[in-house]
């Protein structure tokens, strides 16, 4: 069984680190990579395809037509590697690298070793995180964005918006059957989900947060400082819909269509 990396790129043309990709899709691994092209203007989707073609046993790309966010991005990529049959382990990282590889392999070994876990997230908050560069605005903000986020799931989690994660396959259809009330937001919406699914206590023994060795900003990140001061107001939102209007017995609703995608890969032979 193969692992999927999942990596969603929105006009990553010059941001890309060409050459750590062909690295490490050069490796003899298990390593199963899934681009998600989240409707670039640029040319990310014809470098994907190029990397698709050279390693099309390794590599598939899924081209969004129109930008849906982040949330839609990993979500499209977790169905697909789920609907394959040949992946154990779905998760995924930024396109920029700012948590690398050598990280994400780490949380999947994690997962190797204790058959307990359901998920295994880095955390650039956790005592054992060394090498942790951002600037004091970023890391002001992401101290208030945290306090927030756990007065809302009410798990103790230091770090929910990192952007490394990986989970059991089994995890996707509770985690990625409905789309994301938000863009940007959809781990929190995640932990929700898992602690609907689960309850507290069987939550938070399948789950563990895992301090990174490396992490750092990379300039010119898709989240700008204008949209983490909306965050606050994005996390009510979401609080109001699943604690409030979930209370009331008002379903969530998904009336977005679903995506316009098309997928560039080899099937597996599962």
């Amino acid at each position: 069984m193969k692992k999927g990396i999942i990596i969603p790129c929105y006009n990553e043309a010059d941001r890309l680190n060409i050459d750590a990709y062909l690295k490490f899709l050069q490796l003899d691994n298990n390593y199963y990579v899934c681009f998600v092209n989240d409707g670039s203007k640029d040319q990310t989707i014809n470098i994907l395809k190029g990397l698709q073609k050279r390693f099309s046993h390794k590599v598939s790309v899924i081209d969004i037509k129109k930008n849906r966010g982040k949330a839609a991005a990993v979500r499209a990529g977790s169905r697909y590697l789920y609907s394959r049959g040949d992946i154990e382990y779905i998760g995924y990282i930024d396109a920029d690298l700012s948590t690398d590889f050598d990280d994400f392999d780490d949380l999947t070994k994690t997962l190797d070793s204790k058959k307990n876990l359901d998920m295994v997230f880095g955390s650039r908050a956790k005592s054992g995180t060394k090498s942790i560069k951002k600037d004091s605005s970023r890391a002001i903000i992401s101290k208030i964005i945290n306090l927030l986020v756990r007065c809302i799931i009410l798990l103790p989690i230091y770090d929910t918006q990192c952007g490394a994660k990986v989970y059991r396959t089994h995890l996707v259809p509770i985690l990625f059957k409905r789309k994301f009330l938000s863009r940007w937001l959809f781990d929190v919406e995640m932990f929700i989900r898992l602690k609907r699914h689960y309850g507290r206590k069987a939550t938070m023994r399948s789950i563990f947060e895992q301090p990174l060795k490396r992490w750092i900003h990379v300039e010119d990140s898709k989240l700008g400082i204008k949209d983490a001061l909306e965050i606050p107001m994005r996390l009510c939102s979401i609080w109001f819909q699943y604690i409030i209007l979930d209370q009331v017995n008002i379903k969530l609703q998904n009336t977005t269509p679903e995506l316009n995608i098309t997928i560039y890969d080899t099937p597996s032979m599962a």
